[in-house]
Formats: C-alpha cells, structure tokens, sequence
C-alpha cells in the first residue's frame, strides 16, 4: 500500500514537472531576444543596397595619358614624341637649365639624407654597445681589454660623420657653382 501510494506520488510529480516545463519553454516564434535581433540584423544587411563606385580622377589617370585607340597615332605624334625626349634629355645635360641642375642638388641631397639615416643607426649601434653586459664572464674580459668592437663601430661613425661633411661641402660648391653659371638660386633649394 505504501508502495502504490508512492509510485502514485512518482507519478504525479513527474506529470507536474512535464506540465510546467512545457508552460515555461517558449515558442519557436518568440524565442531569444538576441537571436531575434541578429536574424533581423542579418535581413536588413540582405535588403540594404550596396553603395554605388564613385569614380575620380585617379581611376581614369592612365586613360587620359594613353592613346584611345593604336592607329589614332601617327607618324607626326611619334616624331613630336621623340623630340620631346630628345629636348628633355638635353635640358638635362644643358649646364643651364634648370632641370639640370635641380637633378644634382637633388641627388647629392638623397645622398646626404642617406648618410645622415646610416650615421643615426650606427651611433644608437655604438650605445647600444657601450653599455653592453656580457653575461660570458670570456667574453667580458676580453671585451674590457681589448674593446674590438666598439673601436670598430667609432671608426665607422667617424667615417660617416667626414662622409657627411664632404656632401655638405659638395652641395656649397654646386651653389658657387650655379651662381657663376647665371643659374637661379632658386634652383638649389628643394621644391
């Protein structure tokens, strides 16, 4: 009897817990609230219009250079072509033009740049080294007397450093120069 009455009892509560369990599980309809707002999200990116190419100028740049079709040019085109390079090439190696020497001072420019990046790497190089622990007590012993490779990277620094003074005194001379060439000043300074 106590038997029936407790499987009865089982029974009942397990119906209970089907019962509100399927009150609290909600419908596929309304479900998560985040899943709802992604899928609306996700149907709003499907439906939005994607943005219509604005051209510039920078898409058409090398249109505008190049001939529309190989036989609109001629043998005059060609020819006033080749005159064109030919009269760039000589204000180039013309003394008196500008081009060339605003390529000079621009290479001995690039020149110096260069050399003044080199001569920063290998001073932070030399520091760098000056304060060097060498956790091989050979090698620092070796280091305190002899100091190979900081001799080195100080010859290389001063090496730089004469390499600087020499293009700063080359780009002088070229302004002397272009001055008593008649040339603009101007034309020495970078544009």
């Amino acid at each position: 009897m106590r038997r029936d009455s407790l499987l009865r009892m089982a029974a009942l509560l397990t119906l209970a817990g089907f019962a509100t369990e399927a009150q609290q599980s909600p419908d596929p309809q309304s479900s998560d609230p985040v899943a709802d707002a992604a899928r609306k999200a996700r149907a709003e990116k499907q439906a939005a219009a994607k943005p219509k190419k604005v051209y510039t100028d920078d898409d058409f740049a090398s249109k505008k250079n190049a001939p529309a079709t190989p036989a609109a040019s001629t043998a005059g085109d060609q020819a006033s072509a080749t005159d064109a390079t030919a009269t760039d090439a000589a204000a180039l190696n013309d003394p008196k033009s500008e081009a060339y020497w605003r390529k000079r001072f621009r290479t001995v420019r690039d020149k110096l740049d260069n050399s003044e990046k080199e001569l920063d790497v290998l001073q932070r190089e030399l520091n760098k080294d000056q304060v060097q622990y060498y956790s091989d007590p050979q090698k620092a012993l070796m280091q305190q007397y002899d100091r190979k490779d900081i001799n080195d990277k100080t010859a290389k620094v001063d090496a730089k450093k004469k390499e600087i003074e020499d293009l700063k005194k080359q780009l002088s001379d070229m302004e002397d120069e272009l001055r008593k060439a008649g040339g603009d000043a101007a034309w020495g300074r970078e544009p």
